[in-house]
C-alpha cells in the first residue's frame, strides 16, 4: 500500500525503528529491495534522486506505485536531495508521496524559506517533507554529494528550523558521508550530537549516508532517535560487483537480462535483508 512519508516514519518513532530509504537506481535494484521488505515483512521507503529519476525518466514511478499497490506492505516514493522548488513540484505531479528539499548548502534563513515554501506546496496536497540541517560529507563518486568539510547540525538550531517550517521529518549531520569511505579513513558518528537532538525535537529523525559506518553505531542512533535511514552505495556497489563476476567469467555469449541480473538481485537482497534486521524494521509492517 502506498503511504506517505509522514505515515510511515510516525509508526517507525512510536515502535524504536527506522525505516530503510533504498535509492532505487534501476528496475532490478528496485525489484531486488521489495523482494527483500516482503520478506522481512519490512515497511520501505523508495528513495530516488533527481539524477536517477533522469536517467529512469517519469515513466518508473508508475512501475514503483504498481509494485506498492500490489503489496500490503507501507511502501513509500520518496524523492532524495530534490534541490530546487522545481524539482520538488516536478516529484510531486509524478505521485511521489514524500519530498526532500535540501537547502543544507544555503545561508541558514535561505534554507528556511526555501523549506517552508516546499511545505506550503507540499503538505496542501498530501505530501510529507524532509529537509536538511548540517552538511553530509562525500567520498566520491554517488549522485548524492556532498561537502569534504562536514557541518554538524546544531539541536538548538534544529529546533528553530523545525519551528519554522513544519517539516515532516528532519536529516541531521552527525559525521556520516555518502558513499564508502577510503580505507584509511574510520568514521565516527557524534551520537552525542544525535541525542541532544532528539531531546529537544519530536520529530523522526533521518540519517543519510550511513553505509560505512560500524553496525553497533548505526543500532545505537536508531535506539536514539533514527526514524528513516537511506542507503544507496551499498547495495549498488554490491550489484556492481556481481555483475563484474558474470561479465568476467569467459562465457562471451552471456547477454540475456534474464541471465545477466539474476545473480546481482539476489547479491542486492541480502545486503537489503542486513540493513533491514541492523534497522529493526523486521517483522514491523504489522504496525500499520
Amino acid at each position: 500500500m502506498l503511504v506517505t512519508g509522514k505515515e510511515i516514519l510516525q509508526v517507525a518513532k512510536e515502535q524504536g525503528f527506522a525505516v530503510p530509504a533504498f535509492n532505487a537506481g534501476s528496475g532490478q535494484l528496485l525489484n531486488a529491495v521489495m523482494e527483500a521488505c516482503i520478506e522481512a515483512q519490512s515497511p520501505v521507503m523508495i528513495a530516488i534522486h533527481p539524477d536517477e529519476l533522469s536517467f529512469l525518466t517519469d515513466s518508473f514511478v508508475a512501475q514503483v506505485k504498481d509494485l506498492a499497490s500490489h503489496t500490503k506492505l507501507p511502501v513509500c516514493i520518496h524523492l532524495d536531495h530534490g534541490a530546487s522548488y522545481e524539482q520538488v513540484l516536478h516529484a510531486i505531479q509524478l505521485g511521489f508521496t514524500s519530498v526532500m528539499i535540501d537547502g543544507s548548502h544555503l545561508p541558514y534563513e535561505e534554507n528556511v524559506a526555501l523549506t517552508q515554501k516546499v511545505v506550503a506546496a507540499a503538505h496542501a496536497v498530501g505530501v510529507s517533507v524532509e529537509a536538511e540541517l548540517g552538511t553530509i560529507g562525500d567520498t566520491g563518486n554517488t549522485v548524492e554529494g556532498g561537502v569534504s568539510e562536514i557541518i554538524y547540525t546544531d539541536p538548538k538550531v534544529a529546533q528553530d528550523f523545525i519551528a519554522k517550517t513544519k517539516v515532516d521529518s528532519l536529516a541531521v549531520a552527525i559525521g556520516t558521508a555518502h558513499g564508502i569511505y577510503p580505507k584509511d579513513v574510520d568514521p565516527k558518528l557524534r551520537l552525542d550530537i544525535l541525542e541532544e537532538i532528539a531531546t529537544l525535537t519530536d520529530l523522526p529523525l533521518v540519517l543519510h549516508g550511513g553505509s560505512s559506518n560500524p553496525d553497533e553505531e548505526i543500532s545505537k542512533a536508531v535506539k536514539l532517535g533514527i526514524n528513516k535511514i537511506n542507503i544507496s552505495s551499498d547495495i549498488k556497489i554490491v550489484f556492481a560487483n556481481q555483475l563484474r563476476e558474470v561479465l568476467n567469467a569467459g562465457n562471451q555469449e552471456i547477454r540475456e537480462p534474464n541471465v545477466l541480473f539474476p545473480t546481482c538481485m539476489e547479491a542486492t537482497k541480502k545486503v537489503a535483508l542486513d540493513k533491514i534486521s541492523l534497522f529493526q524494521s523486521k517483522d514491523k509492517a504489522q504496525y500499520y
